[in-house]
């Protein structure tokens, strides 16, 4: 099967997309690590075409929407850095070798992007002087060659394109060629076309299969070293074409040879002159039809941009353009997989009930042969009755005789030698089992051809405490009981082959419908993380690693979104996406906190800690002062809220795809619950979440007055999240703290002034908590590491709590990091005659409060007051904390993302319409209303095993219908299991059963 592009389809395609030069460069996207996407605008506004570029494969125009990376990976953004809205100047090929140059932009603001399609393939994005500024796989060859960032491209090391092959130049590489040398061999790097068209005009002009042949000159051993080096198909390859193979005659094939490469050089100026179509070659497979029907699929091996003379008995599908036919191979390749996947499985099926109806068959015959062969030597015994009985009387006698069983045989040998009748028809003597080998024919059969005087012998057991006539009738009744048998055999047989017929069928109806789900099934972007939707329709995703926990707050993190993490290193970084930017509910800040301290080594250690939740402006990747924050570690810096202990319970479940139409029946399921919607829970949430939840403080924080806003009285029109304006005047020192009305009447009496000290650059009132990443939880760790981790990890909690808030008393000495003594050495020698007030009469000029010590005796003034509420405007020019290209927003997920999670559901009603299943991992609380669920708690149990047993549980459901349980099928245990914390122990009702 044909994978990549080879020179002829290099030249076609150049060729074919000079069409898009102009065009400019409206967006990239990568497909994964190797596939690119360029999104090419013509002049119109209208004219708008994809180009892909896989690296060592293909590139062409794609009309086809490919699932795109969520986030762009690093080379994706060093392409739109440098090619956006640039326009396409060049293709071209690099002299006769497989690379292409993309050139965008003119003169010095060039860039060039190099797909090489050879070997492993490589793209490099060099600028104007070909000198490199991003690669896809940096290597050396040789020891001087290198492919790396600032080196120049070696573009003379492409291979030259060879000059038109002239009749002398052709005469003399037959000269020069070795004895036994195949045309194709000769010609391949003679000609710039690629092994099918060579192939194809040996074929036309019937030089296929031609070896060199010279008078008197052997074959190279060279050759015969390669056919044993080459591997199986290879050999035979060789051996086949061997036996095929015609000398090459220079008298009378070279005009024809002479003729073909000229064909050659002619389909090669048609290939460049980008007027080609498209061709895929196909094979087709016969597929298994019900009721006897027989129904063909056909299979794609290749694509040309020319109808090759030895594909003329293939099937084949036409295309207007060679692009077009590329296009149509790589898209429908995951799709022609599946079908040959289910193709195989159907085959499988029908085999078996081949086997079956074989087996059976075969045991008929059998048993139809058992019953001639008792027939016949019963009918033989009756025929030959006096010989059977003189030989049973004479074997007898000699036993009656005391004659031992040697000289019995001696016996017998003696008188056959004398030609006794009845001792020539003993053929064996069974004394052991008390029988006799007789050898009998039929004395009645006429023989009407003269010259076959020679009976037809049949070798019949007797036994000797038998007649001739029990003998018979011994053979009779196996005949019956043979006869009895058939009879039997039939009937269950007929049974059993309607039982398989039956099992056959619903196997390919099987096979077919997970087929098609597969098909339907569509990877959700959130899949690759932890995930779950809370129960009031918020997507919470948690990463799986150190680089996923940096993946998630570096390009999934908006400004809106809550960060929750547990209070343990190493747990997971879990994000609650809020598309909406309203506040985020209680029940799903609780259930996301479950996740969190699920999801970290609280799981297997069976302890409950406490979680925690920020928002999103507070979370940093930049580390403190001579200090380094490692990948997937972060800053919290400000106020942690705290969130109430919850038990180590998730539960597994299942989520479904509805189809489009059937969305708005299952609309508000997942919503926030007010007071008409359930009374009970809204008095839990005011008196157990809002209490402990909102208003319980960070027991390290330490937070001024100004933060501790006065309550009223009545608890139940809290607010859950005050607004609050912190106003900072640098120049005076002065800030101001104004915190929303809650209550009206009160806010005459709440006018109070808090006098603090002025307060450095890092607020008294910010607690800075640094997120350390922790060791996979899957990692085996010995138990002398795990002491030392935990002396470390004690030590550790102890210089934390023996920390003291921030002061006005100037920090110790003995605290400075390491390698900041030299450098306070240094500043307090140059600002030694500097004292205080001019210190602060330069920062107050320069606009800044610097990093100075707190002072006891200042002006500045906190001012605490309810006043109207007002929202703190941000600066028009202030970055966001997350920064994302505008041009880049539907890569990033967005309210668009609601309509999803509106399409899945985990209480599907009858009649609904459901394409696929996604298993969901989840808090137990987040599950309550789904149809289908298990609990799990920390236990001892494997995941996959687990994960098994859900399964079964779900599928002996009494409320599971015949197309859940098609789905269910159609999921994979790998996926169902990958979400699980850990050990586990599952719980069910009436799991006991599900066991056995």
């Amino acid at each position: 099967m044909k994978t990549r592009f080879n020179t002829f389809d290099i030249i076609c395609g150049v060729a074919e997309l000079q069409k898009l030069v102009g065009w400019r460069v409206n967006q990239i996207y990568d497909v994964d690590n190797k596939t690119y996407l360029f999104r090419m605008q013509g002049t119109g506004a209208v004219e708008k075409v994809t180009l892909l570029l896989e690296s060592g494969t293909r590139f062409h125009t794609t009309r086809f929407e490919w699932p795109k990376n969520m986030a762009p990976s690093g080379f994706s953004m060093k392409l739109r850095k440098h090619l956006k809205n640039k326009r396409l100047e060049n293709i071209q090929q690099l002299g006769g070798d497989r690379i292409v140059d993309f050139q965008f932009g003119t003169g010095d603001a060039a860039y060039h992007v190099i797909l090489e399609l050879y070997d492993r393939g490589n793209v490099i994005l060099t600028d104007y002087e070909l000198t490199t500024l991003y690669i896809l796989r940096p290597h050396t060859e040789g020891e001087n060659l290198r492919f790396a960032m600032r080196e120049k491209y070696p573009v003379e090391r492409a291979k030259p394109a060879t000059e038109e092959l002239q009749p002398e130049a052709l005469e003399k590489l037959l000269e020069n060629a070795k004895n036994g040398d195949y045309l194709r061999q000769i010609l391949t790097p003679n000609l710039d076309c690629g092994p099918a068209v060579i192939e194809h005009i040996l074929v036309s002009y019937g030089l296929d299969n031609h070896v060199i042949k010279k008078e008197g000159a052997e074959e190279t051993p060279e050759a015969e070293e390669k056919a044993e080096k080459g591997g199986k198909k290879q050999r035979k390859k060789q051996q086949s074409a061997k036996l095929e193979q015609k000398p090459f005659d220079m008298v009378n094939d070279l005009p024809t040879l002479k003729q073909a490469v000229k064909c050659a050089q002619d389909l090669i100026s048609e290939g460049k002159s980008g007027k080609t179509k498209g061709y895929i070659i196909q094979v087709k497979e016969e597929k298994p039809a019900e009721n006897d029907k027989v129904e063909f699929f056909f299979r794609n091996i290749e694509f040309h941009p020319y109808l090759f003379v030895q594909f003329k008995d293939f099937e084949k599908a036409t295309f207007e353009s060679f692009m077009e036919a590329v296009d149509e191979f790589y898209s429908t390749q995951e799709s022609q997989k599946i079908d040959m996947k289910t193709l195989h499985q159907e085959r499988e099926a029908l085999k078996k009930l081949s086997n079956v109806k074989n087996d059976h068959a075969k045991r008929l015959e059998e048993l139809t042969k058992v019953q001639d062969v008792d027939r016949k030597k019963a009918e033989l015994i009756t025929s030959n009755q006096s010989l059977v009985d003189n030989a049973i009387r004479a074997v007898q006698s000699a036993i009656a005789s005391q004659l031992s069983w040697p000289d019995i045989h001696e016996l017998v040998k003696e008188a056959q030698a004398n030609g006794d009748v009845v001792a020539s028809s003993i053929k064996q003597l069974k004394l052991e089992t008390n029988h006799i080998s007789l050898m009998l024919s039929d004395p009645y059969d006429n023989y009407e051809d003269e010259d076959l005087k020679t009976p037809e012998v049949t070798v019949v057991d007797v036994d000797l405490a038998l007649s001739a006539w029990a003998n018979a009738r011994r053979y009779y009744d196996m005949k019956r009981s043979a006869a009895q048998k058939e009879k039997k055999t039939v009937d269950a047989s007929q049974k059993a082959l309607k039982s398989a017929e039956r099992k056959t069928q619903q196997t390919l109806k099987e096979v077919r419908t997970i087929s098609n789900i597969v098909k339907a099934r569509k990877v959700f972007w959130f899949e690759k993380f932890y995930w779950f939707i809370s129960s009031e329709n918020y997507l919470v995703i948690g990463g799986r690693d150190a680089q996923q926990n940096e993946l998630i707050v570096k390009r999934y993190m908006r400004p809106k979104d809550i960060y929750v993490h547990a209070e343990i290193q190493g747990a997971s970084s879990v994000i609650i996406q809020n598309p909406t930017g309203e506040d985020i509910p209680p029940k799903t800040l609780l259930e996301a906190g479950s996740m969190a301290i699920s999801y970290s080594v609280a799981w297997d250690a069976k302890v409950v800690t406490n979680s925690y939740w920020v928002t999103s402006d507070q979370v940093s990747k930049t580390a403190p002062t001579g200090e380094y924050l490692a990948t997937g570690s972060f800053m919290i810096r400000g106020k942690k809220n705290f969130l109430p202990s919850c038990h180590l319970t998730m539960g597994l479940s299942l989520l479904f795809k509805l189809e489009d139409s059937f969305i708005e029946r299952h609309l508000g399921e997942r919503k926030v619950r007010n007071l008409d919607d359930d009374p009970i829970e809204q008095s839990v949430k005011e008196t157990e979440v809002e209490h402990d939840l909102l208003s319980e403080p960070s027991e390290d924080s330490e937070t001024i007055p100004a933060a501790n806003v006065s309550e009223p009285s009545s608890t139940t029109e809290i607010t859950a999240f005050p607004n609050t304006e912190v106003k900072i005047e640098h120049d005076t020192g002065r800030i101001t703290v104004r915190s929303d009305s809650i209550n009206p009447e009160n806010e005459e009496t709440e006018e109070n002034e808090v006098v603090v000290d002025k307060i450095p650059s890092k607020a008294v009132d910010e607690e800075t908590t640094i997120i350390l990443a922790g060791p996979s939880r899957k990692k085996q760790v010995s138990a002398k590491k795990s002491k030392e981790d935990k002396a470390r990890a004690a030590k550790q909690e102890a210089a934390k709590q023996e920390v003291t808030p921030v002061d006005t008393e100037p920090k110790n000495t003995s605290q400075v990091k390491r390698g900041q003594k030299g450098k306070l050495k240094k500043i307090k020698q140059k600002y030694k005659d500097q004292d205080d007030e001019e210190r602060e009469i330069r920062m107050m000029i320069l606009k800044s409060s610097g990093k100075e010590k707190p002072q006891a005796n200042t002006d500045n003034v906190v001012e605490k007051s309810v006043a109207i509420k007002e929202h703190v405007k941000p600066e028009r020019n202030a970055a966001p904390k997350n920064p994302v290209e505008l041009d880049d927003a539907d890569e990033v997920p967005t309210g668009g993302d609601v309509d999803i999670l509106n399409s899945l559901t985990g209480q599907p009603l009858e009649g609904d319409e459901l394409l696929f299943a996604i298993p969901v991992v989840a808090p137990y609380q987040a599950l309550q209303n789904y149809k289908y669920k298990v609990k799990l708690t920390p236990g001892t149990g494997k995941r996959g095993k687990a994960a098994k047993l859900a399964l079964n549980i779900f599928a002996k459901e009494k409320g599971c219908t015949t197309r859940e349980k098609d789905l269910l099928k159609s999921i994979k245990e790998e996926s169902l299991a990958r979400n699980i914390p850990g050990k586990v122990k599952l719980s069910a009702p009436q799991l006991q059963k599900y066991h056995k």
